[in-house]
């Protein structure tokens, strides 16, 4: 059977990852904040294996004017799908509708999915869906992704529409000088567009707009360029409007007299006068901030202390004794004293120590998953903004810095899109100073062993600290490296919705995932060679002390570096430096040097430091370069592997200087 490509296009907050999930059956997490959908995803439509559906980033035009609108346009007329179906918010029907218009006029089979009927329904309002259908020349199909409904017949419409081919009956919806100047631009480069592969239509009125990557692919020539500039004169003339201006009112003007025939509005929705009461506190001018700083606190208390630290504890116990089970089996059966110290000293002490801290992760995970499905993180980045702004970002940088808590990877990447080159690359080179979830065992085992008492405050003191030293380096990079102003912030406040269980839970089992496979991956394999290292000399001989292995010969020409910093001795220099692997090795570095079960290890961690030399460890873990997959995301994202290398410098750098100053800070008092 011939396969089928849909793509899946709409506006941000419209449902439309939900819908993505509904349709293939994906695990793909969705939030409630603008710019979640970062690139391309696609999956096979659930009970249709012809057919794939591509998740395209949510968007409001088909203008080039950002990083999520190239990647969809491209995707539209490069890739050439065989259907979209565009997914509209009916509570919103008027500003959704915007994006339609230039969907229609690309003359690809299409269906409209109306989503949150529910919603509009529960305010009395109404959608002839026969007449809508009519007007627009597409299939409209209600739905409400999120209760699954209507999601068989959008399928089945779907199908049904590319295999028989049917294009929009409708993609001529201008009138008077703009309907003159478009005709006239579209008979002017018909051969052009043909060409290319675009319609006439389509071509035409992004030539209109102004689009210079548009003339740029039809190849026009001097003549035919002043020709359409003369058409644009003529017509704004006529409308007393701009290009860009007459050419949204055109599309304007049909949506309002399209719905005004269509749509029944019902009263202000429920969902929207709850969200202007809560807002009236949690985006207040003075209280915004402090709040979020409550609710976070809270939220390192629950996941640190009070419940994450207990199951955390729980999991490293049935560790301890599976390890012991595992040693005592491998003793009386009589194998190698080698490989006996491979297993239990290597692979369990190392991989087991990051393991137990995963609790943790899926914890604060649940949480942030909370206020992110909620529609709360979309308020924190508007609060933001001004803050942001003082050292020279705008509010929406603020959406990559949050993911960045979770991984510093997709935070990097989720900076496209950002539409300035400079608050792309500025957000790029803050980022990792947001403390990932890599950290937080690191952050764990030294808060329980060193300040048991206050561990939730030292978590979030470490938290805090890493935010302060991006403003600090955001406002020197303002006035050096990247002057100039932000770009505007312009977001779009989703209504407050309560998270469905299952988003919740397809995060939490995302980060587990994630985290049991890195243990056994990259963690598993570092732990190996540290083992290896760790246990044999330059000539392959068994060492008694391990002073006296490869790996202390290594480590021991670094370790004067970090002397100044109070933690001199190879092995902690030996840690770090796998932790460039991953930062979670840098937990099992230390516990297969020190030789020490999990249990035992905030134990042992006395004899190599104090309080004062943990806390200038814990800000040099903080702050230095990110693990080598994060590194790897900042040369694909900035283009330059010289530049990267000294993304990876600067930090370092940072992060000695950092952590000896507070090292002898602290010593003073």
């Amino acid at each position: 059977m011939n396969k089928i490509v849909f793509a899946l296009a709409g506006n941000q907050n419209c449902g439309k990852t939900t819908l993505f999930n509904q349709l293939t059956g994906s695990n793909q997490h969705v939030g409630n904040f603008p710019g979640v959908t970062v690139e391309q995803k696609s999956g096979i439509i659930k009970g249709h294996d012809e057919a794939t559906v591509v998740d395209l980033p949510g968007i409001y035009s088909l203008s080039p004017y950002t990083n999520e609108e190239i990647v969809t346009r491209d995707f539209l007329v490069d890739e050439k799908p065989d259907g979209i179906i565009n997914i509209v918010d009916a509570t919103n029907i008027e500003r959704n509708f915007y994006l339609t218009m230039q969907l229609l006029e690309l003359k690809i089979p299409m269906v409209v999915a109306l989503n949150m009927m529910d919603e509009m329904r529960t305010n009395g309002a109404t959608v002839d869906i026969d007449k809508l259908s009519e007007e627009l020349g597409v299939t409209v199909i209600p739905i409400s992704a999120s209760k699954n409904e209507g999601i068989a017949e959008l399928i089945q419409a779907a199908i049904d529409t590319v295999k028989t081919s049917t294009l929009p009956g409708k993609v001529d919806f201008c009138s008077g000088a703009v309907h003159r100047a478009i005709h006239a631009v579209s008979h002017l480069i018909e051969d052009h567009a043909e060409r290319l592969g675009v319609p006439s239509r389509f071509a035409a009125t992004k030539l209109l707009e102004g689009d210079e990557p548009m003339q740029k692919r039809l190849g026009l020539s001097k003549n035919e360029c002043e020709t359409i500039e003369h058409s644009v004169e003529e017509m704004e003339n006529d409308v007393g409007l701009d290009r860009e201006a007459a050419l949204a009112d055109m599309r304007y003007t049909f949506i309002e007299g399209l719905c005004s025939r269509t749509v029944v509005k019902g009263a202000q929705s429920k969902e929207h006068l709850r969200s202007i009461k809560i807002d009236n506190i949690l985006t207040h001018k003075y209280l915004g901030i402090p709040i979020f700083l409550g609710i976070m606190a809270l939220v390192f208390w629950v996941t640190f202390g009070a419940v994450g630290s207990f199951l955390s504890d729980l999991l490293s116990s049935g560790i301890d004794a599976l390890t012991d089970i595992v040693s005592t089996a491998l003793t009386n059966y009589g194998i190698n004293p080698v490989v006996h110290s491979l297993v239990v000293d290597g692979i369990f002490a190392g991989v087991g120590s990051v393991l137990s801290f995963m609790p943790m992760i899926v914890v604060l995970f649940f949480f942030l998953s909370i206020l992110e499905d909620t529609g709360y993180m979309a308020r924190v980045a508007f609060v933001m903004d001004k803050l942001l702004r003082k050292i020279g970002l705008s509010g929406k940088s603020f959406v990559p810095m949050l993911i960045g808590f979770g991984c510093s990877v997709p935070a990097i990447m989720s900076s496209r899109t950002l539409s300035s080159n400079r608050d792309r690359k500025m957000t790029i080179l803050l980022t990792p100073f947001m403390s990932c979830s890599a950290k937080v065992p690191i952050y764990a085992m030294f808060a329980a062993a060193f300040f048991p008492k206050r561990q939730a405050l030292v978590m979030m003191g470490l938290y805090l600290f890493g935010i302060l030293t991006a403003i600090i380096c955001g406002l020197i990079f303002k006035g050096t490296l990247f002057r100039g102003k932000p770009i505007p912030f312009v977001m779009e406040l989703p209504n407050y919705r309560l998270p469905t269980l299952k988003s919740v839970l397809l995060l939490m089992w995302e980060k587990a995932k994630d985290f049991i496979v890195k243990a056994f991956t990259i963690i598993f394999a570092a732990t190996v060679i540290i083992w290896f290292l760790r246990t044999f000399d330059l000539k392959l001989n068994v060492v008694s002390d391990a002073s006296n292995s490869i790996l202390a010969l290594i480590g021991s020409l670094i370790a004067p570096i970090f002397k100044p910093l109070g933690f001199g001795d190879w092995r902690i220099s030996t840690a770090l430096i796998t932790g460039f692997t991953a930062k979670e090795a840098v937990i099992s570095t230390l516990a297969v040097l020190t030789g020490t079960s999990l249990s035992t290890l905030s134990e042992t961690l006395g004899a190599y430091f104090t309080s004062i030399t943990a806390i200038s460890f814990l800000v040099f873990t903080l702050l230095y370069t990110p693990c080598v997959a994060a590194v790897a995301a900042v040369k694909r994202e900035l283009g330059s592997r010289i530049q990267s290398i000294g993304v990876m410098i600067f930090q370092t750098a940072l992060a000695w200087i950092c952590a000896f100053a507070v090292y002898n800070i602290i010593k003073l008092f």
